[in-house]
């Protein structure tokens, strides 16, 4: 069984975590405002709470919340630590609120810095704490507090790239192009990064749009690339599907500020050619597996369901059962 705690970031955002049996934590996100136990409480202090709930006098309180795992998240938000409060002032009351904090047995500190605010950093990095992640407009410096090595989980490590292989089922010619900023002019499938809250199967369509002009829509999942150390994700993780797509437009118009080249190729040509990426090549021969023998033999099909807990939706890929032996295993569970 997994439990949950959470962390705010900010706003209606809270960045949530799960722990194990083994004490491993593993980083989701949740934007339930409201509902999330990670939720800001209003006129909490910077100052650890007695036991009673009651904290002491300070004219400088933040929003903070000790989660369920016992960790403590402070806000520097400027209303609650002005222009005139000196740096000397800052470190003095951290360093008492981090005594305090290990007194009531916290587990570890989630300092929320705005960029304006970004003065104190020094300060908080004598008191042991250290850089988790930022965003455009604050940081988040972590400290731990409990015994042992640190067991707080580390920020999104991963990047997720999307392509799209748009075919045109009545001709058998599948549309690719040639990169502007690639060292080597390699056919390819025309794709680009997701956007934040964005599905895999809209990145393919929008992405295929923008290089090529192209309209489509999505049919299905075909395959997941998995690199580490990836230079263009700042050496962190990338993830890289590729999606089968159906052209609903035809006439190219491509960018040429991304491509050199677009054209619609035929689909034998592209499994043949030496000019193009290992990835092409080999998804070219499954999209000409399923345009021979049907795509259902191919096609990582999507299913939105419900999250249990939260309710909110989720889509699953996976490969299809056959309807005949689906609908009899429906059978014998009822």
């Amino acid at each position: 069984m997994l439990s949950v705690g959470t962390r705010v970031l900010a706003g209606a955002r809270c960045y949530c975590y799960r722990r194990c049996y083994h004490r491993c934590y593993y980083p989701i996100v949740c934007r339930m405002r409201g509902h999330c136990p990670g939720a800001r409480a209003p006129g909490a202090t910077l100052f650890p709470r007695s036991r009673s709930g009651s904290a002491p006098a300070s004219p400088m309180s933040v929003a903070g919340r000790v989660d369920r795992f016992g960790a403590v998240t402070v806000h520097l938000e400027p209303k609650h630590f002005p222009a005139q409060l000196d740096e000397v002032t800052f470190q003095k009351l951290l360093q008492d609120a981090i005594v305090g904090w290990k007194a009531e047995g916290r587990v570890a500190v989630w300092l929320h810095v705005p960029i304006l605010q970004s003065r104190f950093i020094s300060d908080a990095a004598h008191q042991g704490f250290t850089f988790h992640h930022a965003e455009k407009d604050y940081s988040v410096l972590s400290l731990w507090l409990a015994m042992g090595e640190s067991r707080l989980p580390s920020y999104a490590t991963h990047q997720v790239g999307v392509a799209g292989a748009v075919l045109d089922e009545v001709t058998s010619k599948v549309l690719v192009v040639q990169d502007k900023n690639k060292t080597k002019n390699a056919w390819k499938f025309p794709g680009g990064l997701s956007d934040p809250g964005e599905d895999i199967g809209e990145t393919a369509v929008r992405e295929v749009f923008e290089e090529t002009g192209i309209r489509s829509t999505f049919k299905s999942l075909l395959s997941i690339r998995q690199q580490h150390n990836h230079p263009g994700a700042f050496g962190k993780s990338d993830l890289y599907a590729i999606c089968r797509l159906k052209a609903l437009s035809f006439d190219i118009n491509f960018s040429q500020e991304e491509c050199i080249q677009c054209e619609w190729m035929d689909l034998v040509e592209l499994t043949r050619t030496e000019y193009a990426t290992p990835i092409t090549s080999k998804i070219a021969k499954l999209l000409l597996y399923g345009y021979r023998e049907g795509f259902d033999k191919i096609d990582l099909k999507m299913t939105e369901f419900s999250a249990i807990y939260t309710g909110r939706p989720y889509k699953l890929y996976y490969k299809a059962l056959p309807e005949k032996f689906e609908n009899l295993i429906s059978k014998g569970s009822e």
